[in-house]
């Protein structure tokens, strides 16, 4: 695997080392390539979120935080100077081959430095039973991207505060959740941050590269994309009515659009993995009546596990009618 170097030891803003992975996995030759960056306080949250439901914006806008969307699914996230940040740009397409292959190889090197971890979930990386790291993929170019977070000494307090209501009881409830759930590697090992990364780097990479001015050129390009406010905000759209539901596939909100019981937009929001085009199958929907003989009849020919991973047309059905019709 190839590490992948930036011609100086500038700062960015976040989007720019997601556009970093695209151009790496658009105009680079067909190999593996890893890099690690860290960025300035920064809120992250995934492709099919809505902003209002993830982040703080009040508390994000008056300490000067920042707030992305990614192109990947997955939850919300908070990092800062003291989190690592992990890239990982493959040839292979398969989704669990990836996964298993990159984490397995995060999970063998903390291992080796004698922590007790493992490989958990959909996602995520423990240590003595607590989440260190969460991670998510994507797919560009017929190649995966697996990037992900790699807490070190990350402010537990201002990631609370980022990601969730301003409410200080629920701060402090969230605080205190967080703190049985999640752990600092600082807290586990003896070594500082330069010299974990270094460790990562010697025992993933077997070679080098370093990027030119004309790729960090092509790369900021790129990152205009992410930095458009109809990306950031994303559809957010209006509605009348929420189905929430935890599935395999994830946390699923589904929102609802209806007009005289007839539906007129659908959107499927949370923290899951895209595999297609989710716009494809929703469109069979748009018009037809709020009924579950309606939906199952639109739905004949379409499997929604083609589009999200892990997340079947009856989990779909179920989590919108509750086993039963709705009206509205």
């Amino acid at each position: 695997m190839k590490y992948v170097n930036f011609p100086t030891n500038e700062v960015r803003r976040l989007p720019f080392y997601l556009s970093t992975e695209e151009y790496l996995a658009t105009h680079y030759p067909k190999d593996e390539y890893f890099f690690m960056w860290q960025v300035q306080p920064t809120v992250i949250f995934g492709r099919n979120q809505l902003i209002e439901n993830e982040v703080n914006l009040e508390f994000v806008k008056e300490n000067k935080i920042q707030y992305y969307r990614r192109k990947s699914g997955g939850g919300c996230v908070f990092a800062d100077f003291s989190n690592i940040m992990f890239s990982f740009v493959t040839p292979h397409f398969n989704k669990d081959f990836v996964f298993d292959s990159y984490l397995t190889r995060v999970v063998n090197i903390l291992k080796g430095l004698g922590l007790n971890a493992e490989f958990s979930g959909r996602n995520d990386i423990l240590v003595d039973g607590l989440k260190v790291s969460g991670n998510a993929f994507y797919q560009v170019n017929n190649r995966s991207v697996v990037h992900g977070t790699m807490l070190f000494d990350t402010d537990m307090s201002l990631l609370i505060r980022s990601i969730t209501p301003s409410n200080e009881k629920l701060i402090s409830k969230g605080i205190d959740s967080v703190r049985k759930r999640v752990t600092n590697l600082k807290e586990h090992l003896s070594i500082d941050i330069e010299e974990f990364k270094q460790v990562m780097k010697n025992q993933i990479a077997d070679d080098q590269i370093t990027l030119t001015s004309h790729d960090m050129e092509e790369i900021a390009k790129i990152e205009e994309t992410y930095l458009k406010e109809e990306f950031i905000y994303g559809k957010n759209p209006k509605y009348t009515v929420i189905k929430k539901g935890r599935t395999e596939a994830g946390t699923i909100e589904i929102a609802f659009e209806l007009k005289n019981n007839v539906v007129k937009n659908v959107n499927i929001l949370g923290d899951y993995f895209v595999l297609g085009d989710i716009e494809i199958p929703l469109r069979h929907l748009e018009g037809i009546q709020a009924t579950l003989s309606s939906f199952q009849n639109a739905l004949k020919e379409v499997e929604m596990k083609d589009y999200i991973m892990n997340f079947t047309t009856l989990d779909f059905l179920q989590i919108i009618f509750d086993n039963k019709e709705f009206m509205i």
